[in-house]
């Protein structure tokens, strides 16, 4: 565990000084994700679509694409960053309402997932 979270606190580190997202492509996290489903706009100004395969992540740049895969069955979507959060200590991402119904994770409302960036 310790191993992950340290990876994570390098990729953030290196997006705040300014790296592209493309010096992380590859890069894998784990970890929770949850999602929201209402909104206006989004924090780069985008009207929000809940249906629409977005997320909101802390410091990856907005247009990042993004892989999620449900650790607990296995379930796979590519998202692509448009808003900030998630603001609940110990979430790593924040999918929109349809991103989640994607990977099955509507019921419970959090997930443990796989996070790869791809570009």
């Amino acid at each position: 565990m310790k191993r992950k979270f340290t990876a994570a606190l390098a990729l953030a580190a290196v997006l705040l000084a300014g790296a592209s997202a493309d010096a992380f492509a590859g890069r894998v996290a784990t970890g929770k994700a949850s999602y929201y489903k209402s909104g206006k706009v989004t924090a780069n100004g985008e009207r929000f679509k809940p249906h629409g395969l977005t997320a909101a992540h802390r410091t990856l740049k907005f247009g990042t694409k993004v892989r999620v895969t449900n650790l607990r069955n296995g379930r796979k979507v590519i998202v692509r960053i448009n808003d900030r959060g998630p603001f609940i200590r110990g979430r790593i991402i924040d999918l929109s309402l349809g991103a989640a119904k994607h990977i099955g994770m509507l019921k419970s409302g959090v997930a443990r997932i796989k996070m790869e960036v791809l570009n």
